[in-house]
């Protein structure tokens, strides 16, 4: 088709023509191979801001949208390996008396999706426009996935980007984001762009376009955009998998674990009550912190499951124990390699038809600046037998304690 070949030459399509390609997919007139085709030149040559912008606009006349609501914040990952932030941030502020709402995804390639965690404890998450406003009404929070009526062509195109190889282009990133948060009604928005070795975005150059593009399509439809750039050299927390994620963001709500996923879950909902209650950032962090040390915070995540049929039981699995062949301090812990791992094992898709094993994943039992004797136990495997000597990859070690850097690199607004 004329579109593709225009893509081929790396010229600038119409709003028509943007329309035609990925409409066209959604109605069936275009099949997988022809939309991968698509996908990866626009994974190599790039759009331009203003293409961005009116594909974004294609994703939200797909389907119904709700109306803006300027009391509703919501906040969304560019996705990284063992970020269960959402399962965190949102019982926090749903607790202090902020109406949150997220849309989610499910997992893309080694990162993992929130709604994948929620369906190893079988919350529901697709949902009504009347059980969405339900939910918010009977505990303050509401997550789920992407519905037939809310942007049903990001969710086409999300599925087969997940196994195309084509999840790291900058526009449709930012567009697939941008889609669900304007559909969904929220007014305010904080997006976490993950930077590193395990993230989308692999550098701080791409991720502040990509904060800078989300916050200009914001703007466009009048909502007020703020973006975190968040490091993820390293895994986020200890726990990676889906089940395994649920259990930590559970020990970090009831105060059993004090590490950089807490620092993170902790300024992210500080900020989003700040600009929710019009109050300075110092005011937020001390009510958020209030209401993770009274248990207020856990209390709401657990009836908010309770509320969508939910129901949490540890994995009952037996691990495989990797031991450490050398002596030293964990100087750094490969992501990918984990994410890929945790995967492999089971915990997210190869192929767009997988089957999750929600049991399966990754728990890191010495992370970065541990100190590490030879023959200690590193980290447990769960899930399908694999080969694990890739594990070793993964782990760097120093005979020097390595510096700890600040889990968040930059607040764009």
């Amino acid at each position: 088709m004329k579109e593709i070949e225009k893509l081929e030459r790396k010229e600038k399509l119409s709003y028509i023509e943007l329309d035609n390609i990925f409409t066209g997919y959604l109605n069936n007139k275009i099949d997988d191979e022809e939309m991968t085709k698509v996908l990866k030149l626009i994974c190599k040559n790039d759009l331009t801001d203003e293409e961005t912008i009116n594909l974004t606009d294609i994703f939200i006349k797909s389907g119904q949208t709700l109306p803006i609501n300027i009391s509703f914040v919501d906040k969304h990952s560019t996705g990284g390996v063992g970020d269960k932030t959402t399962l965190i941030v949102l019982p926090i502020l749903a607790s202090l008396g902020v109406r949150i709402s997220k849309m989610s995804g499910k997992a893309l390639e080694y990162t993992g999706g929130t709604i994948d965690k929620l369906d190893s404890i079988g919350v529901k998450t697709s949902l009504t426009k009347e059980e969405f406003y339900n939910a918010i009404g009977e505990t303050n929070m509401v997550i789920s996935c992407q519905t037939d009526n809310l942007c049903p062509l990001d969710k086409k195109v999300y599925a087969l980007r997940d196994v195309t190889g084509t999840t790291k282009s900058i526009p449709l990133i930012a567009s697939s984001i941008m889609s669900k948060k304007i559909a969904s009604g929220a007014g305010k928005i904080l997006i976490d762009i993950k930077v590193g070795k395990g993230a989308l975005i692999e550098n701080k150059k791409q991720a502040k376009r990509l904060a800078n593009l989300m916050i200009k399509i914001g703007n466009k439809y009048d909502r007020k955009v703020i973006c975190m750039l968040t490091r993820m050299d390293n895994p986020l927390g200890s726990n990676i998998g889906n089940r395994l994620e649920i259990e930590e963001a559970i020990d970090i709500l009831k105060n059993h674990k004090n590490n950089d996923l807490r620092t993170l879950a902790v300024e992210m909902a500080s900020i989003m009550y700040a600009f929710n209650k019009n109050c300075t950032i110092d005011k937020a962090r001390e009510n958020v912190i209030r209401v993770l040390k009274n248990n207020d915070a856990y209390n709401k995540l657990i009836s908010y499951i309770e509320f969508e049929g939910g129901k949490i039981e540890d994995s009952k699995d037996e691990p495989i124990e990797i031991k450490s062949l050398k002596s030293g301090y964990v100087k750094s812990i490969n992501s990918r390699i984990i994410g890929e791992t945790s995967m492999l094992l089971g915990a997210g898709r190869i192929n767009k038809d997988d089957k999750i094993d929600y049991d399966a994943g990754v728990v890191l039992v010495k992370n970065v600046g541990d100190y590490v004797k030879t023959g200690d136990v590193i980290c447990k495997l769960y899930g399908k037998e694999i080969p694990y000597n890739k594990i070793y990859e993964a782990y760097k070690f120093s005979i020097i304690k390595p510096f700890k850097k600040n889990i968040i690199i930059k607040v764009i607004e």
